[in-house]
């Protein structure tokens, strides 16, 4: 008599999508339709552990017995049915030795020409000044990133603050030194920055465009949202600056889309509206919406009773944004966008970012920073541009969150998309950035079901959308 079957409930999740019914593949973060065998083998063997005679015994009637047994080898290979044998390579490794670092964030000074109330940034107590980066600390973690990474084809130097237009003359510098090294080396190199956009002028702008800067602008949605938080070093608004320079921009710059980064902070849910606003009206190619849950001044927290009212907003959106894509159009949601490119490409995140293993942050001493958010925080530093990684240190850290024993993590249906949630949220939440984000996961499970649902409609509806719009690469 063969091995019992048993389902592995961990790595699948079903939803019903009208009368399909969908089977998410956990380990793969991969999306099925299930076949009527596949469906009828799963229902059998939740109801009741069963060997495989006694499967192909009992679906005789309805399906040749090679193609329920090939059926069966199909799902133990998906790690969907255990038949009690070791289970294969599947399992994360949870020791780093290789750090591929594609992107250093340069913070390139801490301080801003504005006094936003919810910010994180280490000048709070001296809104314009800051502290500079110097062009040799940035030319070395530019030098850092090629030594410990030397084979990758393609890098991105981000630029970051405070606000980092306040140090226009030594982002220039940084430029023209990397557009020379990579061509000298024949790799690429993508400039990154976020901007609060009032420092913005014609020849700025025009100087980013010829250098294809992807730039986000921070603005919180109309002047009302905007202008609650986002204020100058007087304590007034800066929606109308803002507006200004924004629509200049969109109206001059060419080599790529330019999207709007939105908090949503304690007192603003408004999610349909804000991107009415900045897609509609003011012309953003993309809205990203960023929901404040730990920030390091409590006040601004979004509560609960918000938190939940922000994701019922954001399933609102992605209803609409599913009903554009359906007619072939795209609303330029990101937090969706991003969703369905993660399930169309079947990405599996062992950690929740890129931080400290393809990215790493430079703060203004040359220190090397999980991410621009640590950037002054009490959290040890991973070494410096001068004498590289300190992988120990770096690689401990990285297997705390990735080994999810004794975790909620280690079961969950989202483990693969989320993975444990932002590490600087944990860190202002729970002192501890390897803690998961257990306070908002039964919302994202929530929204990752939802999300499940637009992209298996919008395949089923139209998908010269997915091929247009997302990118071409699939996980086989």
């Amino acid at each position: 008599m063969g091995a019992v079957l048993n389902l592995v409930q961990d790595n699948l999740h079903e939803l019903r999508i009208d009368e399909t019914r969908m089977l998410f593949h956990i380990p793969s973060s991969s999306l099925f339709a299930l076949d009527p065998l596949s469906a009828a083998l799963i229902d059998r063997i939740r109801r009741q552990s069963l060997t495989v005679e006694a499967l192909i015994d009992g679906l005789r009637t309805e399906f040749d017995a090679d193609e329920v047994a090939e059926a069966i080898r199909e799902l133990v290979a998906l790690e969907l049915i255990d038949d009690g044998r070791p289970a294969g390579a599947g399992t994360l490794a949870h020791t780093f030795e290789r750090f591929p670092l594609t992107t250093v964030v340069l913070n390139v000074n801490t301080g801003c020409n504005l006094s936003c109330t919810y910010c994180y940034k280490e000048d709070l107590d001296k809104p314009s000044a800051g502290r500079k980066m110097a062009f040799g600390t940035a030319r070395d973690a530019i030098e850092m990133m090629l030594r410990e990474s030397p084979d990758e084809p393609r890098y991105n130097v981000v630029f970051f603050g405070g606000e980092p237009l306040s140090n226009l003359p030594l982002i220039k510098d940084v430029v023209a030194y990397c557009e020379a090294r990579f061509a000298e080396l024949g790799k690429q190199v993508d400039f990154v920055m976020t901007t609060n956009a009032t420092l913005l002028a014609d020849d700025t702008i025009d100087w980013l465009d010829a250098h294809r800067f992807g730039l986000s602008i921070s603005i919180d949605g109309p002047k009302a949202i905007h202008d609650r938080n986002r204020l100058t070093v007087g304590g007034q608004g800066t929606y109308e600056t803002v507006r200004r320079k924004a629509e200049r921009l969109l109206a001059r710059y060419h080599a790529r889309p330019v999207g709007a980064r939105v908090t949503l902070t304690h007192g603003t849910t408004e999610v349909e509206r804000i991107w009415d606003h900045l897609f509609n009206e003011l012309g953003f190619a993309e809205v990203g919406f960023a929901p404040v849950t730990s920030g390091d001044i409590s006040t601004f927290n979004l509560t609960g009773a918000e938190l939940v009212e922000v994701f019922a907003g954001l399933k609102r959106l992605g209803a609409r944004y599913l009903e554009a894509a359906l007619e072939g159009r795209n609303i330029g949601f990101s937090n969706m966008h991003q969703l369905i490119t993660d399930l169309h490409e079947g990405h599996k995140k062992a950690l929740p970012c890129g931080a400290g293993l393809k990215m790493l942050a430079v703060d203004h001493k040359g220190e090397l920073n999980l991410c621009h958010r640590f950037t002054g925080s009490t959290l040890p530093t991973f070494g410096d541009v001068k004498n590289g990684i300190q992988r120990a240190q770096l690689g401990d850290f990285l297997s705390q969150r990735l080994d999810r024993t004794d975790t909620g993590c280690a079961s969950c249906r989202i483990r693969n998309l989320c993975s444990g949630g932002c590490y600087h949220e944990s860190y202002a939440r729970y002192g501890d950035p390897a803690h998961p984000t257990y306070h908002y996961c039964d919302l994202m499970r929530d929204w990752v079901d939802f999300g499940i649902e637009v992209y298996s409609r919008i395949m089923a509806g139209n998908p010269a959308f997915i091929e247009q719009h997302i990118s071409p690469r699939r996980a086989s």
